[in-house]
């Protein structure tokens, strides 16, 4: 069948507004795409600037940190008191709350080792054990130097006794690992490493120097 010009062309006309209908349509489709995709890339871009906020910032500083010095220490390097015997500095000395772990083993080796002894010999046993710590024959710390094998007859199996915490002689015995330690009165010992009751005889002690002997303790070098 032949189509006449006339519906031809109202054809052609219908084909034509159907054509830009969707051309129309397809330009509006890509316009929206493109807003979704400008907007998911906005939500993006403020979602990453608040997550690099969130992050802490590292910073470099140019100036050295200042660390607080531990309360143990600040109380140890603290003015000594003054005193005209040892007696008196035993006696000014503060022995409220805890020890440190090193003192602690200083001081139940004096209550121990020498507690029946004067003040000056029970300095003199806090001093040789100082000396060992600092001696490279012996441990480096007052504890492994108290606790070490066949040293000392109170400790056993490598264990320091409970002293009687609530009498005046582990009073005295805080007080002078405090003094010994700090330095704060001298001792006769001077440099000993060594000592022994005057009632035994060991063979080791030929070989010694004697350096003092204080009531019942002889001590050497």
């Amino acid at each position: 069948m032949k189509i006449t010009t006339k519906r031809a062309g109202a054809f052609a006309l219908a084909t034509l507004l159907f054509a830009g209908s969707f051309a129309a349509a397809g330009s509006g489709a890509i316009a929206q795409d493109r807003a979704e995709l400008n907007e998911a890339q906005t939500v993006q871009t403020e979602l990453q600037a608040s997550q690099n906020a969130a992050q802490p910032q590292v910073r470099f500083v140019a100036s050295e940190v200042v660390q607080d010095i531990p309360a143990e220490t600040v109380v140890e390097e603290a003015e000594a008191p003054s005193a005209a015997s040892l007696r008196e500095l035993v006696r000014a000395i503060d022995t409220d709350g805890e020890l440190p772990r090193e003192l602690m083993c200083l001081a139940q080796a004096v209550y121990f080792e020498s507690r029946g002894e004067p003040l000056d010999g029970q300095l003199a046993v806090a001093r040789v054990i100082i000396n060992r710590a600092d001696s490279r024959t012996f441990p480096d710390d007052y504890c492994s130097v108290v606790t070490q094998r066949s040293q000392f007859s109170f400790v056993r199996g490598g264990n320091i006794p409970q002293p009687n915490t609530g009498s005046a002689a582990w009073d005295r015995a805080k007080a002078i690992a405090r003094i010994a330690h700090r330095d704060l009165w001298e001792s006769p010992v001077d440099d000993s490493l060594y000592f022994h009751a005057n009632y035994v005889r060991p063979s080791w002690a030929r070989r010694m120097t004697m350096r003092a002997q204080i009531d019942s303790h002889i001590f050497y070098r």
